[in-house]
């Protein structure tokens, strides 16, 4: 009988980049087998848009809590609890909640969540709560809920794991060394959704780091940050005191690594735009009926800006190049915009011929 080595199947982000993170052998590995998530080529809206070049689709709603929070959190929990941690606190507008939910749970300590009232998607607050944490709502807006957990964590035993806390920057640049695996190069251009600005900050501390690791150098990619049009700060160059989109992942006036954020943007050649929602709608429409991928809005909107850019001319008379849009999450966390915006259910009678007679054989 064959004896599997479970450690070797199922190895850690932590265990598997550990050379490359700020882990020591007294760091214990909190971990749910978060990582090596799919790169998918986008096969069909290649053709839809006759683009000239490769697309690919990194789909981090395949992480275990089914968002790309997951690489940070990890190594968040992971610290605090090396540290002596017995309680983690964050703002969330869903996903950072299930995932320090999560991982808080799995590393049997205490978890508290402030969340916006009324803004967090169901899909996301069940998960926080079936994982035990204690959700509060307060009456205010995420950057107000932020505000507060970086105040409490300073006066009280509380290790903050919001994107402020450089672990997570370290967790999740791990993306982009797969991506640099995957394509054996890095991208030539990254488009990626925008919100608390944390994200675009690790994948480029990411490119950086593997290219230095790495014998042969890779050219870094340009990086394309994508905000909603109304939760635009960094676009509009000033904070957004009522921020408002569909995409509330990304529904932040006043992002934490508004700075970093900017830095990648430059020091790569990038952007930093925003798409409408009705431009974020129809590519997280597309993406589900040509490629079969449900991702939740706020992911949808590196497609809306890849879409943008490909109608605005963006890439005529240039060398056929490799894109990737990062899918921060998958589309279960938010099923309500599914059900509003797609078509519904249509009622048949119980037998076969109403059935052929709808669906016109």
């Amino acid at each position: 009988m064959q004896v599997w080595d479970l450690e070797m199947i199922y190895k850690s982000l932590i265990e598997k980049y550990r050379k490359n993170l700020a882990v020591s052998d007294k760091t214990p590995v909190i971990s749910l087998h978060e990582g090596d998530t799919p790169l998918i080529p986008a096969v069909n809206l290649v053709k839809e848009f006759g683009f000239n070049g490769e697309i690919y689709f990194k789909f981090e709603g395949m992480n275990p809590t089914g968002s790309f929070k997951d690489r940070g959190m990890t190594l968040a929990v992971s610290k605090a609890v090396e540290a002596g941690s017995k309680a983690v606190i964050c703002a969330s507008t869903g996903n950072t909640s299930a995932s320090a939910a999560a991982y808080a749970a799995r590393a049997g300590i205490k978890c508290i969540v402030l969340i916006p009232e009324g803004k967090t998607a169901l899909g996301k607050l069940s998960q926080a709560v079936i994982h035990g944490a204690e959700v509060l709502e307060i009456y205010g807006n995420f950057d107000d809920a932020l505000n507060l957990v970086k105040e409490l964590s300073c006066k009280y035993p509380l290790t903050l794991v919001n994107s402020v806390n450089s672990f997570r920057i370290e967790g999740q640049k791990t993306a982009a060394y797969e991506i640099c695996e995957n394509l054996h190069q890095s991208p030539d251009y990254q488009f990626i959704p925008v919100g608390n600005a944390g994200n675009i900050t690790a994948y480029w501390k990411g490119y950086k780091d593997y290219n230095k690791t790495e014998p042969k150098k890779y050219a870094l990619p340009k990086m394309m940050g994508f905000q909603a049009a109304g939760s635009a700060p960094i676009v509009e160059g000033h904070p957004i005191a009522e921020p408002e989109t569909i995409a509330a992942a990304i529904r932040i006036g006043n992002p934490a690594s508004w700075k970093a954020a900017e830095e990648a943007r430059d020091a790569s050649g990038g952007v930093i735009d925003k798409v409408t929602d009705e431009e974020i709608l129809e590519a997280y429409r597309i993406v589900a009926v040509t490629e079969g991928i449900f991702c939740e809005p706020a992911s949808a909107s590196s497609i809306a800006g890849l879409i943008k850019y490909i109608r605005r001319g963006y890439f005529v008379n240039i060398e056929p190049v490799k894109v990737v849009c990062i899918l921060t999450g998958h589309g279960l966390k938010d099923p309500n915009i599914a059900f509003v915006n797609a078509a519904k259910p249509r009622k048949v009678k119980t037998n076969i011929s109403d059935i052929i007679n709808v669906i016109g054989f």
